[in-house]
């Protein structure tokens, strides 16, 4: 599975965006890099998020690089989409 974005749409956490980093059946997986890391993700029911299919080429770069991403990485992937986003 290739990483994606997510927002939260339902929940304490709505509108919040996370990374997937994992799924099964009926979860995803997802990691902030701050409350929710690599080690202790989130995990969250498919129906309760939104995958953000229109993600810039910059941020797809960083996130293809799968074997180099950990809490710091998923942080600025969040914080870069995030300031993209402001501008729009």
């Amino acid at each position: 599975m290739d990483l994606m974005l997510a927002i939260s749409k339902a929940g304490h956490d709505k509108k919040d965006i996370y990374v997937i980093i994992n799924e099964d059946d009926n979860y995803y997986y997802l990691a902030n890099g701050t409350t929710k890391t690599l080690e202790k993700p989130k995990k969250k029911k498919k129906i309760h998020l939104q995958l953000i299919k229109n993600i810039p080429s910059d941020i797809l770069d960083e996130i293809a690089d799968r074997n180099s991403l950990d809490d710091v990485a998923i942080k600025r992937i969040l914080k870069s989409y995030n300031r993209r986003n402001e501008n729009v």
